[in-house]
C-alpha cells in the first residue's frame, strides 16, 4: 500500500490510509522517545530544503535515527551545484541515486510533485510553497487522536488561512472524519474557494467568520496559525493583518474544558506565553507527534511497512 509512495497531498490519502499511519504511529511512539528500533538500519533518508525550518527538518532527522538510518542534507542551495545553474529535476535525479528516500520544502507551489516526476525513490513534500504539507497534517490528526478524538469533531481553523498550507492540506482530512470546520480569517486571509468548494462538494459542514470570539465556546479543537510575512508581496498589506488575532488566558475563560489549542508553530504573537500553562495548550506536544508519524511513513515507505 505505501511501498515507494510519493507523498504529496493529503489528497491522495483514504481515511483507512491515514489511519494506518496514525495506528504504526502509535506503536512506534515508544522508539520515539529514545527506544530502540533497527527498522531501517543501512538505509539514507536526504534533506532538501530550500526554505527555512526547525521541526519539519528537525524531527525527519530524529525519526530517520530512531530508525537506525542515517541522513544526508543538501544544505543551503547557495551552497549546492543549484547556484550554478543546476535544474531541480536534475539535483533530484542525482541526490535520488544517493538516497532510499527524499524529504523536499521549496517555496514554490508544486515543486515536490515536480521532484516525484524525476526522483527514483519516494519523495516527502515537506511543504511547497502556499499548497500542501501533509506529514504536517498527519501529526495533526494523531495530535487530535492522542489530545482530543477525531469522531464527532468541531474544530476551528484560525488566522492565515489563503497562503497557510497546513490549513489547505489539514482541511481536506477533516473532511474524511466527518469534522464540522469553522474558518475565522481575516477578510483579506480567506480560505481559497476552490478548496471551500471542494469541501462543500464533499458535504462538509463548513462555516465563516472573522470574530475569534464567536467560535470559542463551540469547538473542540482550536487551530492557530500564524500569519505569514514571507508569503505577502506587499509588506504594507502584511502590517494591516499582523496582529489580526492574539489568544491569552482571558480569552478562554468561556472555553469548553476540553477544549485543545493547537499551532504548526513557529508561533510570533497570536498565543500568549501565559496560555502555555493552561490545560488548553497542545502545540509542544504536537511538535514531538511529527517524531512517530514521520517514523510511521519513513518505515512504510522504505522499511517492510506494516509487517
Amino acid at each position: 500500500m505505501f511501498a515507494k509512495r510519493h507523498v504529496i497531498s493529503m489528497r491522495e490519502f483514504s481515511r483507512d490510509e491515514i489511519d494506518s499511519v496514525l495506528d504504526l504511529a502509535e506503536s512506534l511512539e515508544p522508539s520515539a522517545r529514545g527506544g530502540r528500533c533497527e527498522a531501517l538500519r543501512g538505509k539514507i533518508l536526504a534533506l532538501l530544503f530550500f526554505e527555512p525550518s526547525t521541526r519539519t527538518r528537525l524531527s525527519f532527522e530524529t525519526a530517520m535515527m530512531r530508525l537506525g538510518g542515517k541522513t544526508l542534507n543538501l544544505g543551503p542551495a547557495e551552497g549546492s551545484a543549484m547556484a550554478k545553474g543546476e535544474s531541480l529535476a536534475d539535483t533530484i535525479r542525482v541526490i535520488g541515486a544517493y538516497a532510499d528516500a527524499l524529504v523536499i520544502r521549496h517555496p514554490k507551489e508544486g515543486s515536490a510533485r515536480l521532484a516525484s516526476q524525476f526522483s527514483p525513490v519516494p519523495v516527502l513534500n515537506a511543504g511547497d510553497g502556499a499548497g500542501h504539507h501533509p506529514t504536517q497534517t498527519l501529526l495533526d490528526l494523531y495530535t487530535i487522536r492522542k489530545e482530543s478524538s477525531l469522531d464527532d469533531l468541531k474544530i476551528a481553523l484560525v488566522g492565515d488561512l489563503k497562503y497557510g498550507r497546513t490549513v489547505h492540506s489539514l482541511a481536506y482530512a477533516l473532511a474524511l472524519y466527518g469534522a464540522e470546520i469553522t474558518l475565522v480569517s481575516p477578510p483579506t486571509l480567506e480560505m481559497p474557494d476552490r478548496i471551500k468548494a471542494d469541501l462543500a462538494g464533499n458535504g462538509t459542514i463548513v462555516r465563516e467568520t472573522h470574530a475569534l470570539d464567536d467560535v470559542l465556546d463551540e469547538v473542540d479543537v482550536l487551530y492557530i496559525t500564524r500569519i505569514q510575512k514571507e508569503r505577502f508581496p506587499d509588506p504594507y498589506e502584511y502590517q494591516k493583518v499582523a496582529r489580526s488575532y492574539r489568544i491569552g488566558t482571558e480569552n478562554l475563560e468561556g472555553a469548553r474544558d476540553r477544549l485543545i489549542i493547537m499551532h504548526p508553530l513557529p508561533r510570533v504573537d497570536e498565543i500568549k506565553p501565559e496560555v502555555d500553562e493552561t490545560r488548553h495548550a497542545v502545540y509542544f506536544r504536537q511538535s514531538f507527534y511529527g517524531v512517530p508519524v514521520r517514523m510511521a511513513l519513513l518505515k512504510m515507505l522504505v522499511g517492510d511497512g506494516l509487517e
